[in-house]
């Protein structure tokens, strides 16, 4: 185990606690506050001036003790100065969006990215007088000819939603940082056991800790993780636009992190188990998985990632959608379902081409996205062998 695995395991063991306190449960306790109480003026008065910097309890929207050793455990784990817990993974990406973006300026979007993220971007954005252009993720360097005098963000995800490319993050967030833009890239699928964007160059990194983070599928949370240049600027767009993590779910992402190196290594094994018998398979026509030579992108999930995350995608042969939903309600350990990142195995259809503007797609369906949960590996085979005997 190299030096910086064995300080990755021990930090998910140890962090996000309070050593201080002789007798201490081995979890913390669920802080459903949102009075702070204090015994003077003058204790009120300090704490309201300090009260966007980290651990200073002021009222619950601003955080908790609870909130507080979250943050700190995944600015550690990123490598990164400061975080911000929020609702979700999608108020994430948008509470950095926004606290990057402004009236009359440009941000670039990768073309590939989650699905709502491109919603906010031409339903919200372009509202307020933001431009939005979207670029090819596999752009690279490339970008530095898109990006204007206006652009202030370059939003972009390692690997893409559903098409799984893998960018090439240094080129990218340096071009973006050599023209005073902003990158921001969401790592929900690797996660920092498997890859910490922040050392590529990253400004700004979001998760979906709904995913792998919390990991069993019971929780709804997000966060931003960055250098201490970008965190006051990220804590008080979400607190401006008032939100927070649920007490409840702060507890579950601090649980679900101890566990998150383990899981990952199972996910990392049993999805590239699942994801080359399906390769063999006559049905199948390709499988997009970063791990996978021909997947765009392969030379740089090598270079820059330790491992996989059990989500991927597998185009088939052309056929009918009654087929397609076949195979899927042929399947008895799968189940249908949005999100991904728990326990459990998941499939679903999907379709990249509505949501694409500077890259087309047209020609890769249908596509089946696979969450490869904790089950037995070669149970899932065998459910999927007798599944894809809908598909003749």
């Amino acid at each position: 185990m190299s030096s910086d695995e064995t300080k990755l395991t021990n930090a998910l063991a140890h962090l996000g606690r309070n050593p201080a306190i002789s007798g201490r449960a081995v979890n913390l306790p669920i802080y459903q506050s949102s009075t702070m109480l204090f015994d003077t003026l003058a204790e009120f008065e300090q704490a309201r001036e300090e009260r966007y910097e980290q651990g200073v309890l002021y009222y619950g929207r601003y955080g908790n003790p609870a909130s507080f050793e979250l943050e700190a455990m995944m600015a550690k784990l990123e490598g990164g100065d400061g975080c911000v817990s929020l609702s979700s993974g999608l108020t994430a990406v948008t509470v950095a969006i926004m606290a990057a973006a402004k009236a009359g300026s440009h941000v670039l979007v990768a073309d590939n990215v989650y699905g709502p993220t491109r919603m906010f971007c031409d339903n919200v954005l372009m509202r307020y007088g933001v431009e939005v252009s979207y670029f090819d993720p596999m752009v690279g360097s490339g970008i530095e000819a898109l990006i204007r005098d206006t652009t202030s963000a370059v939003i972009f995800e390692a690997p893409g939603s559903g098409t799984f490319e893998v960018p090439d993050i240094p080129a990218i967030a340096h071009a973006a940082r050599a023209r005073g833009a902003l990158s921001v890239l969401d790592a929900t699928w690797a996660t920092p056991v498997f890859c910490q964007p922040l050392k590529l160059g990253v400004d700004v990194v979001v998760h979906s800790g709904s995913k792998y983070i919390s990991g069993h599928a019971d929780a709804m949370i997000g966060f931003i993780v960055c250098r201490s240049a970008h965190y006051e600027e990220m804590r008080k767009m979400a607190l401006a636009f008032g939100d927070r993590a649920g007490a409840n779910d702060v507890f579950l992402a601090l649980r679900g992190l101890r566990t998150l190196k383990m899981r990952m290594r199972h996910h990392h094994e049993s999805g590239l188990k699942i994801a080359t018998w399906l390769a063999e398979q006559s049905a199948v026509t390709r499988i997009l998985h970063p791990a996978f030579e021909d997947c765009p992108g392969h030379e740089f999930w090598r270079r820059d990632f330790t491992g996989a995350g059990g989500l991927f995608s597998v185009v088939l042969q052309p056929i009918g959608e009654d087929r397609v939903r076949a195979l899927i309600d042929g399947l008895r350990m799968f189940s249908v379902g949005l999100s991904w990142g728990g326990f459990e195995s998941l499939a679903l259809p999907v379709n990249p081409s509505p949501m694409r503007s500077a890259t087309d797609w047209s020609a890769e369906s249908p596509l089946v996205r696979f969450n490869i949960g904790h089950e037995d590996p070669d149970s899932l085979i065998e459910d999927l062998t007798q599944a894809f005997r809908h598909l003749g």
